[in-house]
């Protein structure tokens, strides 16, 4: 009970939470859309597997149309899949297509939910995926989100059959259910209950669909009608959900925006049966609930709202406040008040911001901002105080209607300022499959809000409203203009290996030349540098000043610091320690046009591969397809990568300079010019070349016909990373030469063998390998090899994408051979 009134005495204080980087002021079709929200009552989750399973035509109706908050809870961040912008995999893709999600929920309206969960690539049934994720720890978390947001309604993509599609898909169903009756169950997660309360949705739905040559629907099934036209909108929900899809743009799942209504369909699955929408027997407006004096001045306030003047209505939303504060269920309490509050700062047209002009800050260290203000209303605005991080200034000034005012001040960012990192990022991982999260009240949220604020106390009217400016940082950009994105908090030094990943042969003069950067504001005097790899010390060297500028060190390890480590395959990791601080973090940073700046640390390591390792090729040629981290990793083994345009391609001579050419991975699907390259490619092998093709898909293919003679392209793959393989042809040369492939290189794959396999294929073809998941059939079309004139033709659906930067030596020699074929 106590706990509960002090939340209540918090909302009575009119907090005004924003995560974007400036509180700014709503259009006025958002405003209205906002005071219908207000209305209703009722909530739906939309839940799936991955960040691209929403179905954003729902979504964006049941925001628009019904006017319902709705969320999505995606279970994992989409770590498992392709990148067609780049090389980020894994994380890195997780934290990109996080973003991507963000950004269509900004356009949709929807609210956007995760678990801890990793997607760990395509599983084929919910068997496997449970291998790896933990049925109990993620049904947890999806209890947690459903105790948050306290949905009426749950939605589910997909069924939890092979109708799915993919294992994962299936998953979401399977948890979907169990967390649907756990939710309620007060013996079940009972650690959550110090924070949230039991829970039990009204209903569990499915939402049927048509993919392809599957349909699950059924016209005897719940139908509603949407993809209306919205005029406030200019477009219907259906071209909405279009343009929204289309901000996974990591993922190439852009769709059309189409126009005109459609049908959706439903299902039930658990709970309360649907007869004739799937709000039936639910409370759907403050009326229903006992409230109708709440009801009827919510409609006097849309009856009466302006889209010219949004502020009309200020005095009377500040009015509704008291009526709301009555209503004793405290969570709908606390979710209409955040909404109201909400609504009257938009109303009054405020913006605030806290910028300054240097994109990162350092922990200690103090900077200038501005504080830009603004306030667009009749009714009077005044700034009574503001909280400098440390320090509190009373003001008492009034915001003259329209006009700008700008207030100067130094803030020192606190000592103990934590680095700016994704919360689910800053600690490794609990395992391949679920994050380390530090906080388990984070689990759900997409990101944290900002730690670092200037707190205002605003007086509209007569009442008084907290509102948190997060420091951010500004500067005006030729082509896109302002551009406002968060602070990001960096350490004071930061290392980085000029190298990923380097190779190291086996031989007597074993030596390891190694450089890398140190990047620092400051100057350190005195400091130690250690290079490890784990436990073990391999290296350390004193006495070493930094003088406060980008500096490169060089040190080799030789042959005995080399043996110290009994393995082909690890990881080393550099420190520097001045006084008592240690310095062990490289800053990973990601640009994209669509995107803000995203930040996250990994240790200062670099991947060492020592073994037999040979290659006789030296000049390679790469066509860029999807994007990979392959041409960068034949870089650092040593070889001449350069990367092939249109008139490179068109050079039979330069071509011919080459001793093998690989083609990046998707390239027939992500390069539109391949039709006009391919006979000048084939021409290449023909007069003696090496031509390797890694992985594409059956979508938007350019041509399929791409191979020196026939093959078709399936959706069959071997998921199961350590599946077995067997060797058809153990002789050939390709498994020969320079290095011997035996089972052992076939060890400690990461995520998958390979997709989308050739199926059938031209007699001209020889199989070397054949492999399967577990309980099918056996698969052959994991590496085509050919003779074409006087040169070598490989296609090769192995994932060498994903395994050449985990540092796999077995696959690595592998690759060398395939690029070797010719010499």
């Amino acid at each position: 009970m106590f706990r509960n009134l002090i939340a209540i005495a918090f909302l009575l204080l009119n907090v005004v939470f924003c995560q974007a980087q400036q509180v700014r002021p709503a259009k006025s079709s958002d405003i209205y859309r906002e005071l219908k929200t207000l209305k209703h009552l009722p909530k739906v989750l939309y839940l799936a597997a991955h960040p691209d399973d929403e179905n954003t035509g729902l979504l964006s109706w049941l925001v628009n149309e019904q006017n319902v908050e709705t969320a999505y809870l995606s279970l994992t961040r989409g770590d498992g899949g392709q990148n067609l912008l780049g090389t980020e995999q894994g994380a890195a893709l997780g934290l990109i297509r996080t973003h991507e999600l963000l950004e269509a929920r900004k356009l949709d309206g929807a609210q956007q939910f995760f678990t801890r969960a990793i997607d760990f690539g395509f599983s084929k049934n919910t068997d496997d995926t449970f291998k790896q994720w933990d049925v109990d720890s993620l049904t947890a978390d999806v209890v947690w989100v459903i105790r948050k947001f306290r949905p009426d309604v749950i939605i589910c993509r997909f069924p939890p059959t092979a109708a799915a599609g993919h294992g994962q898909h299936a998953a979401s169903a399977v948890v979907a259910e169990k967390a649907f009756a756990a939710a309620a169950d007060p013996k079940q997660f009972p650690n959550q209950l110090k924070y949230v309360s039991v829970w039990q949705p009204k209903r569990l739905l499915w939402n049927t669909f048509r993919f392809g040559s599957v349909n699950t629907t059924s016209e005897n099934q719940l139908k509603i009608t949407a993809g209306q036209y919205d005029p406030q909108l200019g477009m219907g929900y259906g071209e909405l959900a279009g343009i929204s899809r289309s901000l996974h743009k990591s993922q190439g799942a852009g769709t059309q925006s189409v126009a005109g209504i459609r049908t959706e369909y439903f299902t039930p699955v658990a709970g309360d049966q649907a007869k004739s929408t799937m709000f039936d027997g639910l409370n759907k407006t403050f009326t229903t609930a006992g409230y109708k004096e709440i009801d009827d001045a919510i409609s006097r306030i849309i009856e009466k709202f302006n889209f010219k003047d949004p502020d009309l209505i200020l005095t009377d939303l500040i009015a509704l406040r008291k009526k709301i504060s009555i209503i004793k269920d405290k969570y709908l309490l606390t979710d209409k008040l955040q909404a109201l509050d909400q609504l009257i700062l938009h109303c009054t047209g405020f913006m605030g911001e806290v910028v300054t002009n240097t994109p990162t800050a350092v922990a200690g260290d103090q900077y200038n901002f501005r504080l830009n203000l603004i306030a667009r209303s009749k009714t009077p605005v005044s700034i009574e105080e503001i909280g400098w991080l440390k320090d509190n200034e009373k003001l008492n000034r009034v915001l003259s209607n329209d006009s700008l005012i700008t207030l100067n001040h130094k803030i020192q960012i606190p000592v103990d300022a934590a680095l700016t990192e994704p919360y689910w990022l800053a600690k490794p991982a609990k395992n391949a499959a679920t994050f380390s999260v530090t906080n388990d009240t984070l689990i759900g949220l997409p990101e944290t809000e900002s730690p670092l604020n200037v707190w205002l106390t605003l007086k509209i009217g007569a009442e008084r409203f907290k509102v948190q400016l997060p420091l951010s940082y500004k500067k005006l950009d030729p082509v896109k203009g302002d551009v406002v994105e968060p602070l990001r908090i960096v350490p004071a030094l930061e290392l980085k290996f000029n190298q990923s990943v380097y190779l190291v042969k086996v031989d007597n003069d074993l030596v390891l030349d190694l450089n890398f950067k140190i990047n620092t504001n400051r100057e350190f005097k005195d400091g130690k540098v250690v290079l490890k790899s784990g436990n073990q010390v391999l290296t350390t060297l004193s006495g070493i000043t930094l003088n406060g500028k980008d500096q490169t060190l060089s040190f080799t390890l030789k042959k005995a610091d080399l043996n110290k480590l009994n393995t082909n395959q690890f990881k080393l990791e550099a420190s520097y320690t001045s006084g008592n601080t240690v310095f062990e973090k490289n800053q990973q940073l990601i640009q994209y046009p669509h995107l803000p700046s995203l930040q996250y640390f990994t240790p200062a390591s670099t991947l060492v591969l020592k073994g037999d390792i040979q290659v006789t090729a030296k000049k390679i040629g790469y066509i860029e397809g999807a994007g990979d981290f392959i041409p960068t990793f034949l870089r650092q083994s040593g070889l001449q990568v350069d990367v092939l345009k249109a008139a490179d391609i068109f050079d039979a001579t330069k071509l011919a300079s080459y001793d093998a050419i690989v083609t990046g991975v998707r390239v027939i699907n992500a390069e539109k010019q391949i039709v006009s390259w391919l006979p000048q490619l084939k021409n290449y092998v023909k007069n003696g070349g090496t031509l390797v093709m890694q992985y594409n898909t059956q979508q938007d293919m350019a041509t399929e016909d791409f191979g020196v003679y026939p093959f078709s392209l399936s959706n069959k793959r071997v998921t199961e990373e350590n599946a077995e393989v067997k060797f058809l042809n153990p002789g050939h040369r390709l498994l020969n030469y320079p290095n011997k492939i035996t089972e052992a290189d076939f060890k400690n794959w990461v995520q998958e063998r390979g997709a989308y396999f050739p199926d059938r294929w031209d007699k001209q073809y020889e199989v070397l390998f054949e492999m399967h998941d577990t309980g099918e059939e056996p698969l052959q079309g994991s590496t085509l090899y050919a003779k074409y004139g006087k040169g070598n033709f490989i296609y090769t659906p192995l994932a060498f994408f994903r395994q050449l930067p985990a540092g796999n030596v077995g696959a690595a020699r592998l690759f060398f051979n395939f690029l070797s074929a010719g010499k």
